[in-house]
């Protein structure tokens, strides 16, 4: 008999013609110890579903049984820790962690129950911080806490949801061996829901896709995928493991094709009205350089440039420097940061968090002044904001009170003042129509989804007919699944543009997706470039196609080695970094 049994589960919201299922006819049965991972899409009610195993929602059809007895309401044999903490502010990290202690185990002494809690305490590592309140840690620091509070209260099953979705990768890496020594130390069944395919693999002993309905039909559960592979995984070691890309591959590729959007395109997709943005003045033109209101001579270097070989550089970023004023003196947080982009090309920029990568990209807009060096577009110096360069941010700052039509056409209507109202109106409809919203265009943003507001957002940013594209970390508040239906936009959209983009991400697999090239950061204070790992795949790109070229892998593990290299605050020699990671690019080819 399984240990934890659900028999044609269903849950249903609403009442009338706005009834909604959620769920339909879940079956799965789970063995005592078993490790199992679910995946699934946002809003497909993953959290529905493990709300269900822990009693807190009620199933309007099936049952749900663990060891064999029906669970009827929620209960201390089931630990449940959710994406927020949920602390309580005024306790510190013991206070926290014996509250559950103390609800679970009220007839134990106090010295019994003040054991306890410090047990827990040190199985997640933050001894150093019992006395620590939620205020004072990290988000790291109090996942940690959450997880030790539901394991204070010895449940025979623990129940993980998206428990780490909201850090940073760092830290999410650092939280997921947590996980698995506490697992493979207290011996807990556990049920992890997660949209992560490489979190899934690294931690669980069965995989299960959880999968959107048709129609109005709820979501079901589906193939379970056998990980199979001997513990402790290693991630960084997996990224050679012919076991692994398999899966990898295997699932993500069920994963892709489950989440493809229904609707078909318009069979007539459009054009755009041959009407053309205003352009700012050039400075350049004038042979000078305007800064801090006064004028003064083109450095030497740039004015070469412009006549030499160079002059193909779109373009250029010249000895860039950051430097902020600290009550302890400066702070250089970007030094000496010189590329050359092509016009066309689309580089990512990856490193931890910290290294100046957004940095970078706000100097580039224009958003940021330059402490030192310059940036050069199309022959022109980068002197404040300017409608030839479109940002693209994490979170897209629509107006809620307008359609996306209207966001939309707010940097529409500023950039192309001389088209007619029936251009501007086409530009505005192209582009949402581009990003899969032709039905939402008259929908306001307070009622669209997280995804479907950043869609909003890269539509806009193409609109403008920008010279650079600047994105920083755009699908970076988004589940996995969403993520990659919105990079596959990005890329649509880009490969009829073919506009010049620069990309700040910490996803690897999404840096090599994107770019033609990839620039790597040393971390920071005094930031620079460690590497550029050029990346000759085929265009256009799918994340499926990918995982089957040879060369994949290889570039994955060059950008996983040098993060390593720099992971946990280090700063390592650049160029021996560097010539380890071409050493092993040449082993690996």
């Amino acid at each position: 008999m399984a240990f934890l049994e659900l028999k044609g589960v269903a849950k249903s919201y609403g009442q009338g013609a706005a009834r909604r299922e959620v769920l339909a006819g879940i079956d799965l049965e789970v063995a005592e110890g078993e490790f199992v991972a679910i995946l699934g899409f946002s809003g497909t009610g993953k959290t529905t579903l493990i709300s269900a195993i822990a009693g807190l929602v009620e199933p309007d059809a099936g049952e749900v049984l663990l060891d064999g007895a029906p669970v009827a309401g929620p209960g201390p044999d089931r630990g449940l820790v959710f994406q927020s903490y949920s602390l309580m502010p005024w306790l510190t990290v013991t206070g926290n962690i014996r509250l559950a202690v103390d609800a679970v185990h009220p007839r134990k002494s106090a010295r019994d129950r003040a054991s306890m809690t410090a047990r827990y305490v040190d199985l997640v590592g933050l001894g150093h911080a019992a006395d620590r309140r939620p205020a004072e840690l990290s988000g790291g620091m109090r996942q940690r806490v959450a997880v030790a509070r539901a394991l204070a209260m010895n449940p025979r099953i623990l129940l993980l949801d998206e428990p780490l979705s909201a850090l940073d990768a760092l830290t999410r890496a650092k939280l997921q061996d947590e996980i698995e020594r506490i697992w493979d130390a207290e011996k807990k069944t556990v049920i992890l829901i997660t949209n992560d395919v490489d979190e899934a693999i690294l931690l669980a002993d069965r995989i299960v896709p959880l999968v959107p309905g048709h129609g109005d039909e709820g979501a079901r559960l589906g193939p379970s995928f056998e990980v199979g592979m001997p513990r402790p995984r290693d991630r960084t070691a997996m990224n050679d493991d012919a076991a692994f890309k398999r899966l990898r591959a295997k699932i993500t590729s069920f994963l892709l094709e489950a989440g493809q959007e229904r609707a078909a395109e318009a069979a007539d997709e459009g054009r755009l009205p041959e009407v053309l943005p205003i352009q700012p003045r050039s400075s350049l033109q004038a042979g000078r350089l305007r800064r801090g209101g006064r004028d003064a001579d083109l450095p030497r270097a740039w004015a070469a440039a412009a006549e030499g070989p160079e002059k193909r550089a779109y373009v250029d970023l010249f000895d860039v420097h950051k430097v902020y004023p600290t009550p302890k003196g400066p702070l250089t947080v970007v030094e000496g940061f010189t590329h050359k982009i092509a016009k066309g090309e689309f580089i990512s920029l990856i490193g931890h968090s910290g290294c100046g990568k957004s940095t970078v990209l706000s100097m580039a807009a224009g958003l940021v002044p330059i402490s030192a060096g310059g940036i050069v577009l199309d022959g022109r110096e980068i002197d404040g904001a300017g409608p030839e360069r479109a940002v693209v941010f994490q979170a897209p700052s629509l107006l809620p009170w307008l359609t996306a039509r209207e966001n939309v056409a707010l940097g529409v209507d500023r950039v192309f003042p001389h088209a007619s109202a029936a251009e501007r109106a086409e530009i505005c409809d192209y582009y949402l129509t581009r990003v899969g919203l032709g039905d939402a265009m008259d929908r306001p943003a307070a009622e669209l989804s997280n995804g479907m507001k950043q869609r909003v957002g890269i539509a806009r940013a193409f609109a403008l007919s920008p010279k650079l594209l600047l994105l920083d970390e755009p699908f970076g508040m988004l589940d996995s699944l969403t993520r990659w239906e919105l990079q596959e936009v990005l890329m649509d959209v880009w490969r009829r543009t073919q506009v010049t983009a620069i990309c700040v991400t910490h996803d690897v697999d999404e840096a090599i997706l994107l770019a033609d090239k990839v620039v790597m950061m040393t971390n920071g204070p005094r930031a620079r470039i460690g590497n550029v790992m050029p990346v000759d795949l085929p265009r256009p790109r799918s994340r499926a196609a990918l995982l089957q070229h040879p060369d994949y892998y290889r570039y994955r593990q060059e950008l996983l080695d040098f993060l390593e290299a720099y992971e946990g605050g280090a700063n390592p020699d650049p160029a021996k970094v560097k010539a380890g990671l071409s050493r092993t690019a040449g082993e690996a080819a």
